[in-house]
């Protein structure tokens, strides 16, 4: 029997390359692979088919779906990050929430010193938490 392994998987619509890029410049890391459509293939030639990416010890997939539909992100599944300071909050909340929108805003709300809730530019929701 073969060991399982689930990861969290974003899809785009013509956005993942964009995508990928902010997260590897806001959060370091590395692209483990990197497979795009080519010419005469279902997806626009050159988006992703699919990527994986390390971001902070984390892997993530993201993907550019060929086919349009009527849905995208939702706040109820987010990415939550633990950060390494006051500091690291903020670097992160002001590079995440450029073009993005803010669900809750940074604040000390009990649980943690402070936390911040927003969606990325792209709708992709993360929660920023320095304990």
């Amino acid at each position: 029997m073969t060991q399982q392994t689930i990861l969290p998987s974003l899809m785009f619509i013509g956005q993942a390359v964009e995508a990928m890029s902010l997260y590897l410049n806001v959060f370091g890391g590395s692209i483990l692979a990197d497979e795009r459509y080519g010419p005469e293939e279902q997806g626009r030639e050159g988006t992703i088919k699919q990527a994986k990416i390390e971001l902070r010890g984390m892997h993530l997939l993201l993907s550019d779906s060929p086919a349009v539909h009527d849905f995208t992100f939702t706040p109820s599944t987010s990415l939550f990050v633990n950060c390494d300071s006051e500091a690291d909050l903020d670097e992160l909340a002001t590079a995440l929430g450029e073009g993005g929108k803010v669900l809750m805003p940074s604040d000390n709300y009990g649980f943690s010193r402070k936390f911040t809730f927003l969606n990325d530019r792209f709708g992709v929701s993360w929660q920023l938490n320095w304990v």
